[in-house]
This record gives structure tokens, C-alpha cells and sequence, in this order.
């Protein structure tokens, strides 16, 4: 593709008087991470001032604004807009207004999902093809993310392919794309060095070009023509129409900071240096789930109470362990928090944001935490939609239905909360006006069903209380040390919940100010604390999660462990083992092995194993095999569950394992 020696160089004004009336515009930007404000500010004074282009079709995938006047808010005025198409609204409170009033057709779609649609769009495919959404108020059967009775036309439908049922993300030609990079030359090739991230850049210009649409850019400055190294290029010129350079004001890096070199990668920051988290109710919460951290983990962290998982992880020394990742691209080091959400410092690798949702989306992802609003005794959750407030989906549904397992974090109340934390305990100072444990949440952004099917591990957890997802329901499994379990807990919600017998106390660590030595815990957790049975189940769940065998006696230990468990109870049981962030060394494979063997042989009816680790599970079987052991090895719980399940109720007793 051949550039042109005419500059697509012009003022804001000019690039804007592009945009046609009843054009579908589609904007990028995450928070303020490549926002183009200079862009947004002069489409709302050139229609402030002429009165066009008005009717315009707005599309966007992550929330672009500040909560305030920034960003998309900038376009909340009557008759600029028609249509929003959008994933997370929680940013622009202005359009969602506009929306929640009727006074605009107005749709909340995943973000992930939206993003896909540019890269289809692009490719002239017909929509976006996916399972995300089933079950939630994205499905067509529950509303197809239709957000007021104005917006009729279907935007989602569903299909069936091979016995299987898909949503269908229709796709729609977009006619003009606002984009934003760092430098630009003459010809309209565009660099992005100074971002935080990259974003859907390329897939947005590709959708627009192949549209017949119009690919407008916002830069902060310009270079000569030919001077850009091409690996730099995200943006080539061919696909650009229009360059236009924004003051300093309209072009921070993020909302919060106007440059760090940390968050664009030129350099990296001595993390033991980073302030620990004031110790309060975020932290809390932060520490509790942090429990549920797994070494060798790659994770993702949502916006809000989710951050302080990662400030957590920073303090007890377990970043280093574990891989964070955020939606729009980030992999690897420590996210960013409030106004600066979506960057990260110490990164890894930093791919588009429909890249890291492929990735979410085909389940890769070994955890999430992620926030919640209300919780049913069904386990449904909902973050989009509750009460007068309307914060839309984001890549909450993506990464919540795709996870391996999944940590929902939460105050269990809200409005008007006081706690007092210490001592080892929590005490509840002045309730919050506003129950979250609800009898059915108004808006189905997470189904509790589609979970248990899928197989994925489902937990909630409070300053208070920590819930498991199980057939029936929420199970309350522990409570913290200092409050009452009927009057602070049960008495807190619209539903009773099954009770873990013995319901557990969270740890009292969790309480105090000093750091909990993590990290440590982890790495040095008993075997004999690794194994529970549960009565109701009859099941031994023995938890291997993170463990790494070191030597003959973690093998004694383990036999010693299995024997105290199961001698006391006469009979061979059956067992489910997590291998997940496990690992044997090779001198230790054969002898781990004949331990199996010798404690399947003794104690146990059958056994299934699970891990996320394909590789694992190659090794790992392989290992048994050669040992005349049957590995049985699953990718979830769920599935290790169901198969001891389905094999007592064949009566059928094959050779297990552990």
C-alpha cells in the first residue's frame, strides 16, 4: 500500500467537520488511556455551535471518562447523539443518563465482545460469534443488552451450531473511528511510545477503512515524514485520513497522571518501594481473597475493590509468583489503581485489548477477581444495573464466565458502613443501609447456573464472610473473628444460605496492621492442614495447590497425612486432588508416584485429579501411568467432581490414585 506525499496534518476543527450526520462513530480509549479528549471536545463545540453533525451512532468498548465532564461525557447533548453501543457506562454517568431517561436508543454489550466485533467488522464476517453472555441480560431471551424501551432493533442473537448454543454480535459498517497515538508524520503513520496502552488502534482503522468510513487520529506531536522506525508503526498511514495534534490537556496519559515512563515502559520501578495499602476495609477484603492466590497463577484484576488483591500481593512479597493481567492489553508486573486503571508498571508484554480477550475468552485465565454489587442465593451476581445506578458490564462477563475460577469481592453491605478493624477482629460499628446478599439480583451479569455447568470454581468474599458457589446454592463457609453469625451475618440477608459444618473463623491475621507473612504461608503450608473430608459430600479434597515436594520426607508427610484423614473412618473413600502451581522434581517423580500407588491401593474407592496445566497433566499422567496408576485428570474441579460421581452411581471402582 503505496502513502501519498499530501499531509493528512489538521487542526481538530477540520478533523472533526469529517464527521457527517447520522454517521456511526466509534471512539477509543479505556478510562483516559488513549482517550482522544482534543477529538471529543471539538465534536461537542462544533455542534454546539453549528448544530451538526447531530444523529450520530456512538460504539465503544471499555468506559472512556472520568465519572465527570471528561471523555464520552463531553457528548452528552440533545440530539448529538442517537444511538450508544457501549460496554462500560459507570464513566459517562452524562450519556448513561441520556440512556437510563429514554432519551437516546442505548445498548450494554461486553466489552470483549464489542472489541471482537471491530476485528470481524474488519474482516467483513457477518457479527461476532460467541458463548459470552448466555445466561445473562445480554442473552436475547433475558433482553439482548437492550438498555431502555427505545432500542428495538436486535443486536444479539442467538443461534445454534453443532447442538450448541452461540450469540450471534451482529456487525454494522462504522463510518468514522477516533483513535489516539503519540506522534504522527506527514503521511499519517502513527506511533504509540508514550501510551499506556495500544488498545483496539488497528482493528478500529481496519473496521473504518473497510467500511468506507473515515480514520481520523489525535496525536501529540509530529515527525518528520520517513522517520518513524516501521516495527514502531501500530497505525499505518494507509488506513489514516485525517492527523490531528491536541494540546498537552487533552492528551495526558492517564486521568490521573500526565506522563510516567513506568506506565510506558521506559523504565521499571524498584516495587519495595511502593507504599503498602492503608489498612481499612478495601484491604480487608484485599487480604482474604489473596488467600486464594496460587502460585504460577495468571490472573486478572477487575476495577475497584478487586485493585486492592493486587496491592496486597505487592506488600507480601507474591508478585513475583504470580502473572496480573488487565483487560485492555497488560500482562505481567503490578496494575495500576483509580484514574490510572488499565496501566500497569514492571509489565511483562503489553498486546491489544481483543487479543487479551481472545485469551479471556477461550479460558485461560486461572483467576479473577472482580467486584460485586448484589449476590443471590442462586449465586448470580450483578455489577451492571441496580437501582438508579447503571455501570454497564465492561469485560465482566467475558472474564467471569471464562475464568477457571473466579473470586467475587465485596463489602457485605454498603451506604453509611463503619467497621473497627483490629486486634485480630472485626468489629461492625454502624451497618450500611444497602443489603448486597439479596433473594434475586435485578440485572444477571454473572449466572450462577452457566458456572455450574461450565465447571468453574465460584467464590464470594466479604470483610465478614466468605461464600462458595456449590449444586444447590451459596454456602457460607467462614466468618470473621468478632462478629455475630446471625445478627451480622444471616440477619444482613434476604436469603439464609447453606452452612459449612464447622463453619470456619477467617484467619486473624487478616486483622491486624502488621504484613501476614504470606507469602511464607504459602510456601510452607503443612501438608497435613492441605486435606479436609467433607462429611456432606463424602469426599476427601486434598489440596495441592502451589505445592512444591522437596524432598523423601514431604512424601512421608503426605502418607501420614492420608492415613490421620482416613484410618478414622474404616472405609476407602473417595478423593479429589488440586494440582494446580504443583510440581515434583524429577529425582522425587518415580517415588511420588509409588507413594500414590500404595495410598490408592489402601484408602481409597477412586480418585480424580484436576489441574489448568496441560502440561501438568501430560507429566503428571504420564508419571501414574508408567506406575500402573489411572491419572484421571481433569481441567476443573467441577469435572474431577462429576466424574467420582458418575462412576458411584455406575458402581463402577477402577484403579485411582493419591
Amino acid at each position: 500500500m503505496a502513502s501519498t506525499s499530501v499531509s493528512k496534518v489538521a487542526s481538530l476543527d477540520e478533523a472533526v467537520a469529517l464527521v457527517q450526520p447520522g454517521n456511526t462513530l466509534a471512539t477509543s480509549g479505556f478510562v483516559g488511556i488513549g482517550t482522544p479528549d482534543g477529538l471529543l471536545d471539538a465534536l461537542a463545540r462544533a455542534y454546539a455551535k453549528h448544530g451538526r453533525p447531530g444523529g450520530l451512532s456512538l460504539v465503544f468498548a471499555a468506559g472512556q471518562g472520568d465519572g465527570k465532564t471528561r471523555g464520552l461525557n463531553r457528548l452528552a447533548l440533545p440530539g448529538l447523539l442517537k444511538r450508544a453501543v457501549g460496554g462500560h457506562w459507570g464513566l459517562i454517568p452524562k450519556i448513561g443518563a441520556m440512556a437510563l431517561a429514554g432519551e437516546i436508543e442505548a445498548y450494554n454489550l461486553p466489552q470483549g465482545s464489542i472489541s471482537h466485533l471491530y476485528r470481524d467488522i474488519a474482516a467483513g464476517k457477518p457479527g461476532t460469534l460467541s458463548r459470552v453472555g448466555l445466561g445473562t441480560f445480554v442473552d436475547p431471551r433475558n433482553g439482548g443488552g437492550k438498555v431502555n424501551a427505545r432500542s428495538t432493533e436486535d443486536l444479539v442473537e442467538l443461534v445454534q451450531i453443532h447442538g450448541k448454543e452461540w450469540l450471534l454480535y451482529r456487525a454494522f459498517p462504522i463510518d468514522v473511528v477516533f483513535l489516539r497515538g503519540t506522534t504522527a508524520d506527514p503521511h499519517g503513520n502513527i506511533t504509540m511510545e508514550r501510551e499506556a496502552l495500544t488498545l483496539d488502534n488497528l482493528a478500529m482503522a481496519m473496521a473504518a477503512k473497510n467500511s468506507g468510513g473515515v480514520v481520523i487520529v489525535q496525536v501529540e506531536r509530529l515527525a518528520q515524514a520517513g522517520s518513524l522506525p516501521a516495527r514502531s508503526v501500530k497505525i499505518p498511514g494507509a488506513l489514516v485520513d485525517c492527523v490531528a495534534v491536541a494540546e498537552a490537556e487533552y492528551h495526558a496519559q492517564t486521568y490521573s497522571t500526565p506522563y510516567s515512563p513506568a506506565f510506558s515502559g521506559e523504565l521499571r520501578l524498584p516495587l519495595e518501594r511502593v507504599p503498602p495499602p492503608a489498612m481499612d476495609v478495601r484491604k480487608v477484603v484485599g487480604r482474604r481473597a489473596a488467600y486464594e492466590l496460587v502460585p504460577g497463577s495468571l490472573i486478572n484484576l477487575g476495577i475497584g475493590m478487586p485493585e486492592s488483591v493486587a496491592g496486597v500481593a505487592a506488600e507480601e512479597g507474591l508478585l513475583p509468583v504470580l502473572t496480573l493481567t488487565a483487560e485492555p492489553g497488560i500482562i505481567g508486573g503490578l496494575p495500576a489503581s483509580g484514574l490510572d486503571f488499565g496501566a500497569a508498571v514492571n509489565t511483562e508484554a503489553l498486546v491489544d485489548q481483543s487479543q487479551q480477550f481472545d485469551f479471556y475468552d477461550g479460558g485461560g485465565l486461572d483467576q479473577a477477581y472482580l467486584g460485586m454489587a448484589q449476590v443471590d442465593a442462586l449465586g448470580n451476581v450483578n455489577v451492571s444495573r441496580f437501582g438508579s445506578t447503571f455501570a454497564g458490564c465492561g469485560g465482566f462477563i467475558n472474564i467471569s464466565q471464562n475464568a477457571r475460577k473466579v473470586v467475587f469481592v465485596g463489602t457485605f453491605t454498603c451506604g453509611g458502613l463503619r467497621l473497627a478493624i483490629g486486634d485480630g477482629c472485626l468489629r461492625i460499628l454502624e451497618e450500611g443501609r444497602t443489603r448486597k446478599f439479596v433473594k434475586a439480583v435485578e440485572q444477571i451479569t454473572f449466572s450462577g447456573k452457566q458456572a455450574r455447568e461450565s465447571g468453574h470454581e465460584t467464590m464470594v468474599v466479604t470483610e465478614r464472610a466468605v461464600f462458595r458457589l456449590t449444586d444447590t446454592g451459596l454456602r457460607l463457609e467462614e466468618i470473621a473473628p468478632g462478629v455475630d453469625l446471625e445478627r451480622d451475618v444471616l440477619g444482613q440477608m434476604d436469603f439464609r444460605p447453606e452452612i459449612k459444618e464447622p463453619l470456619r473463623l477467617m484467619d486473624a491475621r487478616i486483622f491486624h496492621a502488621a504484613p501476614m507473612g504470606l507469602r511464607a504461608s504459602l510456601d510452607e503450608r503443612p501438608i497435613a492442614s492441605r486435606l479436609e473430608f467433607d462429611t456432606q459430600q463424602e469426599v476427601l479434597f486434598i489440596n495441592f495447590a502451589g505445592l512444591t515436594l522437596r524432598n523423601e520426607d514431604d512424601l512421608k508427610r503426605i502418607g501420614e497425612a492420608v492415613a490421620q484423614v482416613c484410618e478414622p473412618l474404616g472405609r476407602r473413600v473417595r478423593a479429589v486432588v488440586d494440582y494446580d502451581g504443583f510440581s515434583v522434581p524429577a529425582h522425587l517423580a518415580d517415588a511420588y508416584a509409588m507413594l500414590v500407588g500404595e495410598l490408592t491401593e489402601r484408602y481409597y474407592e477412586r480418585v480424580t485429579r484436576y489441574t489448568s496445566s496441560a502440561f501438568l497433566r501430560l507429566k503428571l499422567g504420564s508419571s501414574l501411568q508408567a506406575h500402573h496408576v489411572a491419572p484421571e485428570l481433569f481441567d476443573t474441579q467441577r469435572h474431577a467432581l462429576e466424574s467420582l460421581k458418575r462412576r458411584r452411581e455406575s458402581r463402577q471402582t477402577p484403579t485411582g490414585s493419591e
